[in-house]
Order: structure tokens, then sequence, then C-alpha cells
């Protein structure tokens, strides 16, 4: 992957479910967001309010998480609420792994910022993020 330095540090916050023990994409995402010049917090959730709260406490630009065993929409539409709730609604809010092409939509509806499904590369993400939070 070509080297890509953000201008400004931008912290960002992966989270995946403790549920779910594929952890790879995550992991090498959260590497290649290091070596951008992002600051990055690799977390596991047994609750989606547990992400708000990290994001909340952390001060994060971005919110990303990583689904594989579904729950997506219920738990971004969740996500969602809370962030209006502690007031952090305006945080970028990223989602990738197994996301079916039907759910999309209902991803978008739910404003989620941006959606990486299987195959999507470190680098669209990398450069999504930084084209958003440097805007």
């Amino acid at each position: 992957m070509e080297k890509q330095v953000s201008p400004k540090r931008i912290k960002v916050l992966l989270s995946k479910s403790r549920m779910d023990v594929h952890d790879r994409g995550v992991r090498y995402l959260a590497r290649c967001m290091l070596e951008s010049g992002m600051e990055v917090i690799l977390s596991r959730h047994g609750l989606i309010d547990e992400v708000a709260n990290a994001a909340l406490q952390e001060d994060v630009d971005v919110i990303g998480i990583s689904f594989s065993v579904g729950g997506h929409v219920a738990a971004s539409e969740r996500l969602r609420k809370l962030m209006q709730e502690k007031g952090i609604g305006d945080k970028l809010v990223i989602v990738g792994g197994i996301i079916p092409d039907d759910d999309i939509p209902a991803l978008k509806k739910l404003d989620i910022d941006g959606i990486f499904g299987a195959g999507s590369s470190a680098a669209e993400a990398i450069e999504f993020i930084n084209a958003r939070v440097n805007a």
C-alpha cells in the first residue's frame, strides 16, 4: 500500500464486537491508518453503547465499526441515536466488513458516512477519511 500522510492528526476509534472473532481486517486497517499518520484506538465492544461512550471520552474524529456477523443496521441505528444524545452526532462514522449490498441504502439512510464492504481497501478508507476530516 502506498503511504498516505494525513495533514492533521486524525483520531479514529475502530471497534469490533467481542462476539466476532474475525479481526484480521480491522487490525490491518488500524496498522495502515497508523502508518498514514492517524491516531488509532482499537477496541472491542459488547454493546454499541460502549462505542459511543469511548468516542465521547476519547474525543475522536472518526468512529469505525467492523461487522462480519451481521447486526450492522441495528447497531448503526443505535450508535447514531446515542451519538445525537451525547452531542457527538457530527463525528464521521464508517462501517466495514461483511455488508450485503441490500443493506447499503438502510445504512445511508442512517447517515453512515462511509460503507466499506468486502473487497474494499485500507487505502480507500484512509482517503475517504482524509477527504472529509481535513476538508
